[in-house]
């Protein structure tokens, strides 16, 4: 048992272990298993095997677990040991041993470790910026998902999917995630931001759309030494005739501490808050033709006009899109969107995983883009997780020395081509191919299986 799981150990270094072996190293999965006292028996699927065997299902586009065991069975198949069962239980049960704790550690530390390599040119106007935004996976009709993630309300019993609600934190400059919070569907994003503040850092700047703009949380992220730039709230109306003028379409105006206690807050967090706040507004017009949004209102807690200028706010407030790409990343290239384990501990287990593959791709395009002087943030994440899948048998086969060669080569492909620039990039929001002659579900299955036995 002890050879076998060396094999897979060296195997898994030699491939997914040498391209984040600064970010993802052994020590780090042993370190966090010391710190949460996490105690397991010799056997194939270690703690270690198992997490790696994991982050390589959800890189890979076939995702079953029966895929998963055929690749640790292959690596074994050429040394002279006993190769596994393929059945997939064993693998199975111990992807339900990993702890959760353990899974959010090591996530956390691939993005605290991500964030250290950003140099100051990389940086927006001397700050890093951190950009939060809400999403929705969906994941198999159990009775345990539906119970803890239900599904919509506006769909009958049987014929949906259970929905979980997703707060994340993305990196501006690395494109990396940083924080994540799981919770029930009708959860709104603000609840969800209030979650994750703790994981900003002092002189940060938060960038997000209306929905978090609001009074308390423009407090407390100035609280915590931050600064927050955000789409001002469609119930507050924009209007010259107060604040102070400091530019063209920019004022300095003081928001007062509502009257009512808002949903959310405890009465004592409403107590502690502040009469007034100072906070900045700049408003322009948008004509790009094709653009919903005619005029953006802006507000932000950053109030230095001569060293924050209206058009490089307006220009960070641009790149909030951003955020929408890192999410149409997690859920669309990398197979997010649709979850596949049956309880809701696996499935926050299994959202973990995927963020930190997410953030090891991203590791690879950073160290990419920064060897070969291209932007990291213009390189494909789709063509980063081909050519590093592709990779993996050659860097496997490699010796010790071929193989850092064959590395650099991964890294230039990588940064070979870039993705076009495509400012104000404008599409119309239709679709070409027509979906199946099939109607919607509007029964249970199970109804519809007896209307078919009786037709």
């Amino acid at each position: 048992m002890t050879l076998r799981v060396q094999i897979l150990k060296d195997k898994f270094s030699q491939s997914l272990g040498l391209p984040f072996k600064e970010l993802l190293p052994e020590s780090v999965i042993r370190l966090a298993i010391s710190e949460l006292k996490i105690k397991y028996k010799k056997r194939l699927f270690d703690p270690f095997v198992t997490l790696w065997a994991f982050l390589s299902q959800v890189l890979d586009t076939d995702k079953t677990c029966h895929n998963t065991v055929s690749k640790i069975i292959a690596h074994l198949a050429e040394s002279e040991v006993e190769v596994p069962s393929t059945d997939t239980s064993a693998y199975c049960q111990a992807r339900a041993r990993l702890p959760e704790k353990l899974l959010e550690n090591i996530f956390n530390f691939s993005a605290q470790s991500l964030e250290e390599k950003v140099r100051t040119e990389y940086l927006w106007c001397g700050r890093n910026v951190k950009v939060i935004d809400g999403s929705t996976v969906s994941m198999p009709d159990t009775v345990e998902n539906q119970k803890e993630y239900p599904q919509p309300s506006s769909q009958k019993e049987g014929c949906g999917f259970p929905i979980a609600k997703i707060g994340v934190i993305f990196s501006l400059a690395t494109g990396a995630a940083i924080a994540l919070c799981i919770d029930v569907l009708n959860t709104h994003d603000i609840k969800l931001a209030r979650r994750l503040y703790s994981f900003l850092k002092p002189n940060d700047v938060l960038l997000g759309d209306r929905a978090f703009c609001a009074y308390a949380d423009m407090f407390a992220i100035t609280k915590l030494g931050c600064d927050a730039v955000f789409r001002k709230h469609k119930s507050r109306k924009t209007t010259m005739q107060k604040g102070k003028i400091v530019g063209d379409c920019d004022k300095l105006v003081t928001w007062y501490k509502p009257k009512t206690c808002p949903k959310g807050l405890s009465k004592d967090e409403f107590d502690a808050l502040p009469p007034s706040i100072n906070v900045r507004e700049i408003y322009y017009n948008i004509v790009i033709p094709g653009f919903r949004t005619e005029r953006v209102s802006l507000i932000t807690t950053v109030l230095d006009k001569s060293s924050y200028s209206t058009l490089a706010i307006v220009g960070l407030y641009g790149q909030r899109w951003d955020v929408e790409l890192d999410l149409r990343h997690l859920k669309t290239t990398l197979g997010m969107d649709i979850l596949r384990c049956k309880t809701p501990s696996m499935v926050r287990k299994e959202i973990y995983v995927f963020l930190l593959a997410y953030n090891l791709l991203r590791s690879l395009m950073w160290d990419a883009g920064t060897t070969y002087t291209t932007p990291p943030l213009r390189l494909s994440l789709q063509g980063t997780r081909h050519h590093l899948i592709n990779f993996i048998p050659k860097l496997l086969a490699a010796t010790s020395t071929k193989r850092l060669r064959v590395y650099r080569t991964l890294l230039k492909v990588i940064a070979h081509k870039a993705v076009p620039d495509r400012p104000a990039r404008n599409e119309p929001r239709v679709r070409k191919r027509r979906p199946k002659a099939y109607p919607l579900m509007t029964k249970p299955r199970h109804e519809l299986r007896k209307q078919l036995q009786t037709a």
